[in-house]
């Protein structure tokens, strides 16, 4: 199987190729390689490399920036992945795109379904149900939509990473605790569109997250924990639960966005977020030390 990545300086494109099954071989495409945004400078990269698959893992991901800079998201988020759903189709490949918690308003009490009604309250999250819709409507029968929530891994920045220097610089930190949803390692997000590309039929829309559930203040007093435990941190400081009016932001975030996972988890085995966060946090521990 031959796959075309695009993202390749993001941390699941990172993950992708660590989690990159036998067999399968890789083009893992950036910004300097190729433009998203143009139809023929794409189709020429794929006609060159002839996928079976290609995936997008490239995403405008500056939610508060985005309110403000609304042209560059949908650029990114609508316009380019409408682009890579038409060469996917006229090239008979397989289109596997990453998606958002942020497509849904956070008004419910129960975890989101994948028929569950979008509502974005953000440029950002607009801008990605605006690509989802470009799919559907393009090539609805060979694609597939992966929304998934709080991404995190060794590569790249992200909030693992921030709170360990945070916790490190600061004598105390607070943190949102009324924004309900769930971590996912962006390695068993990885693990799970392999199975995607594939799997012989899929369907429109699925929902990924570690199973479990979290506030961002659950997820930041883990992290001091874990990091503690393996020797990433020296010392712990008071991590206090602060609402969201105390942290006011440019873009709206959804209070609640638990994605329902139980059909993915059928595909492949979800694993509790701290479960996850372990093994993120002691592969950083190590990196840390020189032990590779």
């Amino acid at each position: 199987m031959k796959v075309i990545v695009i993202g390749k300086s993001g941390q699941l494109a990172n993950e992708l190729l660590a989690e990159l099954p036998e067999g399968v071989e890789v083009l893992s495409l950036g910004r300097n390689d190729v433009y998203i945004t143009s139809y023929s400078d794409l189709s020429a990269r794929v006609h060159q490399f002839k996928p079976n698959v290609i995936i997008n893992a490239s995403a405008y991901t500056a939610v508060d920036k985005a309110e403000s800079d609304s042209d560059a998201a949908y650029a990114i988020n609508e316009t380019a992945v409408e682009i890579m759903a038409k060469v996917a189709k006229e090239h008979n490949c397989r289109f596997l795109h990453v998606s958002t918690d942020f497509v849904f308003d956070g008004e419910s009490n129960l975890a989101y379904d994948v028929f569950s009604q979008t509502n974005p309250t953000s440029v950002y999250g607009a801008s990605k149900l605006a690509g989802e819709l470009a799919i559907k409507n393009t090539y609805p029968e060979n694609s597939a939509i992966v929304r998934t929530s709080w991404v995190y891994s060794t590569f790249g920045n992200n909030f693992v990473k921030t709170m360990l220097r945070l916790i490190k610089e600061k004598e105390q930190l607070g943190v949102v605790a009324d924004q309900i949803g769930c971590p996912t390692s962006a390695k068993g997000l990885a693990r799970f569109i392999w199975l995607l590309a594939s799997k012989g039929d899929i369907k429109q829309v699925y929902h990924w997250s570690d199973a479990g559930v979290a506030s961002w203040y659950d997820f930041a007093v883990a992290i001091q924990e874990l990091g503690l435990k393996h020797g990433l941190l020296d010392k712990k400081i008071p991590i206090s639960a602060i609402a969201s009016s105390a942290y006011p932001t440019p873009a709206k975030r959804p209070k609640f966005s638990l994605l329902n996972s139980t059909d993915s988890a059928l595909i492949s085995d979800s694993i509790h977020w701290r479960e996850q966060l372990e093994t993120c946090i002691i592969k950083l521990s190590s990196e840390n030390k020189g032990i590779k």
